[in-house]
């Protein structure tokens, strides 16, 4: 008779994390091989039973995207194929996130895409953390638990924040007003937003700070930091207007291009992300990175999901 237990199934994307949650879980890794062929073709190996498991597979959308999302789609498919009684896709970074509705002429939906070909591979449910756009849970047919990184924001403020009690919490843009706000009022501080012009995706040619800053410690919260530019910006416009210090907290630290170079050369006090996205190298060359812990978010998911719990916790209460 099958104990359906959880099995951890962990692609090449962010071995790190994966071990982080099955340790949390009090598990090993499932024995699965990922490798390409000579021409190229994503080759999976699951070396052991997965007949009736609960099998959870983490892959996180980072670094090579394409590959990592086809590693995950025939790990899915190999899972289904081998009799696995439920297939649960765990992405801490939701790929193709930003490309979520069509923002000019014949522009894709990918974000669309991505949830159809999970649904077509075999996933029965996805687990993510903080989309871009929460309406992509809309994009499936199939449950998805959208975990947030806010619990274990605010602990960190909290717990590594200097002076916090004198901070205001600012979004870099109007998209994250909501983000800012929440974390503002759990906190009872005051809330300033940035509004900025674009002249073109990825380049801010002007921001204007709407609020008060003066002797303050600002603190930056963000769901995704790719280029850094806007951050760059941001706590420039910020010291500008009289800031003491600028702390940046994102959920996402994409960090790709010149990233780290406009943090090293900015002035920004600390760059804090969690990892959802490895980044233990860029650390070496950017000490004002820090890193926030979410394996005990994913892995308290994972346990309350396979024991039939209320995941909804998870959505209001730090997990420690």
């Amino acid at each position: 008779m099958s104990s359906n237990s959880i099995r951890i199934l962990a692609g090449n994307s962010h071995p790190a994390l994966a071990k982080l949650i099955a340790k949390r879980l009090g598990t090993d890794l499932a024995n699965v091989t990922v490798s390409k062929y000579s021409n190229q073709e994503t080759a999976v190996t699951i070396g052991e039973s997965v007949r009736d498991e609960d099998v959870y597979i983490i892959q996180s959308g980072c670094g090579e995207i394409n590959d990592h999302l086809m590693e995950l789609l025939i790990m899915i498919n190999a899972c289904k194929t081998a009799s696995a009684r439920r297939i649960t896709a765990v992405l801490p970074c939701f790929p193709y996130a930003r490309q979520d509705k069509k923002d000019k002429s014949r522009a894709p939906i990918s974000a669309k895409l991505v949830a159809n070909m999970l649904t077509v591979a075999g996933a029965d449910h996805v687990i993510t953390m903080d989309l871009h756009a929460s309406q992509i849970q809309g994009f499936f047919d199939r449950p998805v638990d959208n975990l947030y990184g806010e619990p274990s924001v605010l602990r960190y403020i909290k717990e590594n924040v200097p002076d916090w009690k004198n901070a205001i919490i600012v979004s870099p843009d109007a998209g994250g007003a909501k983000r800012a706000t929440s974390i503002a009022d759990h906190l009872d501080l005051d809330f300033a937003l940035i509004h900025k012009e674009r002249k073109k995706a990825n380049e801010v040619s002007r921001m204007v700070l709407v609020g008060d800053v003066k002797d303050k410690v600002a603190i930056l919260v963000d769901d995704m930091a790719d280029t850094c530019g806007t951050l760059g910006l941001a706590a420039k416009t910020l010291v500008d207007n009289g800031a003491c210090a600028v702390y940046a907290i994102v959920i996402h630290g994409v960090l790709s291009g010149k990233a780290l170079d406009v943090i090293n050369n900015s002035v920004l006090t600390r760059v804090v992300v969690t990892n959802t996205i490895p980044h233990a190298e860029k650390k070496k060359i950017c000490p004002k990175l820090d890193t926030i812990d979410v394996s005990a978010v994913l892995a308290e998911a994972i346990r309350r999901t396979h024991n039939g719990e209320s995941v909804s916790y998870l959505f209001g209460h730090a997990t420690i």
